[in-house]
């Protein structure tokens, strides 16, 4: 499986018009953290996967292209 989600976090973040930084606010970490999740540098854990998957109201399988995958 394709890992999709810095795509997916991305596009996510931006059609909600959210900076980076507005993104880690709420989701407790830092504005650098959530570039390297976009940059694909680095993945977040589980907690925070689903902590993102409900900030933008989607599933977490959607959140990482499972669905995509079929």
């Amino acid at each position: 499986m394709k890992n999709t989600f810095p795509k997916n976090f991305k596009e996510l973040r931006l059609s909600e018009s959210m900076t980076q930084s507005q993104v880690a606010k709420l989701l407790k970490t830092t504005q650098r953290k959530v570039s390297y999740w976009e940059s694909g540098k680095i993945e977040p854990d589980l907690d925070t996967l689903i902590a993102i998957a409900e900030l933008f109201d989607i599933t977490v399988d959607d959140l990482i292209g499972k669905n995509n995958d079929k």
